[in-house]
């Protein structure tokens, strides 16, 4: 994960619990509490954030200027749900929030000149992961509650696999799966919709 999108991650964890310790974001991120004191330091001079001991705690005072951060997604505003969402950073900063992989590679494809960098989960292991890299499984039985057609993502094709072997299902790379869902979506019997 680049710097620029630890910072970002950071910034989303200060708005949904406000105050986070050292070793809480360092073991949220996955890196040293070094790193996380770098991360912090543009943040904390920026005013988003205040020093405290052991910690920080978001400045509301800085954080009422700003735009809230989505927390529907880019697609279908649908609710974003962390274990699923897939993350897009812009050329420009911005960052652009999709529901799950669905609707992710969607916007991907739609954005794809303009993505900087994106991340999404390992749907088994909940760590994030370069979508570019991931293994997509679709069609298979069991339903997540999300878009349809449902895509569920995996870092290591053997956990793909054997996921298929017990839920069914077909597995894509990245390309594959762009080309997919823009083929399922076109489809006169597929359309995009939610499911709560």
């Amino acid at each position: 994960m680049l710097p620029v999108e630890r910072q970002n991650r950071i910034k989303m964890l200060m708005q949904e619990r406000e105050h986070m310790k050292i070793s809480e974001l360092s073991q949220a991120l996955a890196v040293s509490e070094m790193t996380i004191h770098r991360d912090l330091k543009p943040l904390i001079n920026q005013g988003y954030v205040i020093k405290t001991f052991g910690g920080v705690t978001i400045n509301h005072q800085h954080t009422s200027q700003q735009a809230p951060s989505p927390k529907v997604c880019i697609i279908c505003q649908r609710h974003i749900n962390e274990r699923l969402a897939y993350r897009m950073i812009l050329s420009n900063n911005q960052i652009e929030i999709a529901c799950c992989a669905h609707c992710g590679l969607i916007r991907h494809r739609q954005q794809a000149d303009n993505i900087r960098q994106a991340i999404c989960y390992d749907f088994l292991k909940s760590t994030t992961v370069n979508p570019s890299f991931c293994w997509y499984v679709m069609d298979t039985s069991i339903h997540i509650g999300c878009c349809q057609p449902q895509v569920l993502t995996f870092e290591l094709k053997e956990d793909a696999k054997k996921f298929t072997t017990g839920f069914g299902g077909d597995i894509y790379t990245f390309d594959e799966a762009l080309e997919m869902i823009h083929e399922k979506m076109h489809q006169p019997c597929c359309h995009h919709k939610q499911h709560d």
